[in-house]
Formats: structure tokens, sequence, C-alpha cells
């Protein structure tokens, strides 16, 4: 799930390219990289408790709890093993973005034209919130392989301490080929429907709940979108307030 200021900059770069056009085409590709290094930023500095997280959920019957869990992963990987997975789940938060981009821009045009309005910048904060959830659609797409992939990583020492024909690690890439092997490419889609299910309301909650910090912030006699670089830290607010109602 991107986060508050991923959403920010992507709305921005929208906003330029739509406005003008190939000239400010570098620019929005600016904006993009930003919310793609920022979301990287946030996928490195969190891996470690995701990769805990998957194994409790995983494998409850060997964890009594998070500490257990980690001096465990310490003890028999080493500091890397909670790093497991990050390779995919880099390559989720880069597609995701991208996708995002594209998607959410086609979905606000869609939106637009249903309720009967020539510009997306006059959708309300409950239709760009339709627009964001429409975008989740395709967005799980990219996410659904890529976080297969990235828990069968993290999750790899106990498949291999539980199955005796298993004797060495793989990476990300024999573990794709080995899933388009026995299932076919469909098979790395596996839980697709669960990730819509999260991700569709999920993005749908997480926008609106944006939208309408962003409007509860703007001043008098301005528009969201006039929001300045100096309201960052109200964009945290805003981007925490979505995160809570998703």
């Amino acid at each position: 799930m991107a986060e508050a200021k991923e959403l920010d900059l992507l709305h921005e770069a929208h906003t330029k390219f739509e406005a003008t056009g190939i000239k400010t085409g570098y620019q929005a590709a600016i904006d993009f990289t930003a919310g793609a290094i920022g979301g990287t930023a946030c996928t490195i500095t969190g891996q470690p408790f995701d990769t805990i997280k998957v194994k409790l959920q995983t494998y409850p019957q060997l964890y009594t709890g998070t500490i257990q869990c980690t001096k465990s992963i310490l003890k028999s990987e080493g500091a890397s093993g909670l790093f497991q997975g990050t390779v995919p789940a880099l390559a989720a938060i880069v597609g995701e973005t991208a996708v995002l981009f594209l998607a959410y821009g086609f979905c606000q045009k869609v939106v637009a034209r249903i309720s009967g309005k020539s510009n997306t910048n006059n959708l309300t904060s409950f239709e760009r919130a339709l627009s964001g959830s429409g975008a989740a659609v395709f967005s799980s797409l990219v996410l659904c392989p890529t976080e297969l992939i990235k828990c069968r990583l993290q999750a790899f020492t106990e498949v291999m301490a539980t199955n005796s024909a298993i004797q060495k690690r793989i990476g990300p890439w024999q573990v794709t080929k080995d899933l388009i092997k026995k299932d076919g490419a469909l098979g790395l889609f596996q839980g697709l429907t669960s990730t819509w299910l999260r991700e569709v309301p999920g993005y749908f909650f997480f926008f609106f709940g944006y939208e309408i910090t962003k409007t509860l912030l703007t001043p008098a006699g301005k528009t969201k979108d006039e929001l300045g670089k100096n309201t960052l830290g109200r964009m945290g607010e805003g981007g925490g307030k979505g995160g809570l109602l998703r």
C-alpha cells in the first residue's frame, strides 16, 4: 500500500501531466521516481517486521511470539534472515507504484465520465476514493505474484526443516521457475481473490481518509491542490488517518 506522500506525488504528477502535457512529463517522471524511492525506503525499513509476521502466520506451531521468533531467525539465519524476500518486496512496491500511476488516472477519467464531469479535478473525495479502489484491481495483479514469492522466501527455512527433500536455499528467480513449472503461469496468482478483497476496499478507505483530511486541512479560499510543500507534516497526518480507516 502506497504511503501518504507517495499518493500526493502520484496525484501531483497526474495533475501536471494532464494540465501541460509533454513539457511536464519530465517532472511527472521525477514525482513518480520520488514515490518509488520513498516506497523502497519504507519496504527496506519494514522488511524485518514483515518477515517475522509471515513466519508467525505460516508456522504458529513453531513460534511462541515475536521475540522468540526474532531470536530464532538471528540464531539460525543471522541478521540477513530478517531480510529474506526483500527483492520481490521491492519489485512489488515499484510495480505497484507504476501500475497505480497508470491505473489511477484511467479510473479517475472513468469515474468522471460516469458522474458527468468534464474534469477529473472536480471529483469529490468519494469519487477519488472510488478511483483509487478501481486502481487497486490492477495493482493487485502485480502485488499478488511478488507477495507470493516474497512469502515463500521468508518461510523457506521452515520449509527446509520440514521437508528433507529440500537441502539448500534458493533465490526469487528459482522460486518463480518452480512455481511456474509446478502450477503453470496461473500459479503465480494464487491468492489473487484474497488480495483483491484486501486491496480494493483498503485503497477505498485509504484514499477517502486521505482526501477528506486534505479537505479539512485546506485553508479557506484555497483548493486542496494548492497545499504547499510546507504542509508535509499535515499530509503525514492525512496519510495516518487514511491508514487508520484502512
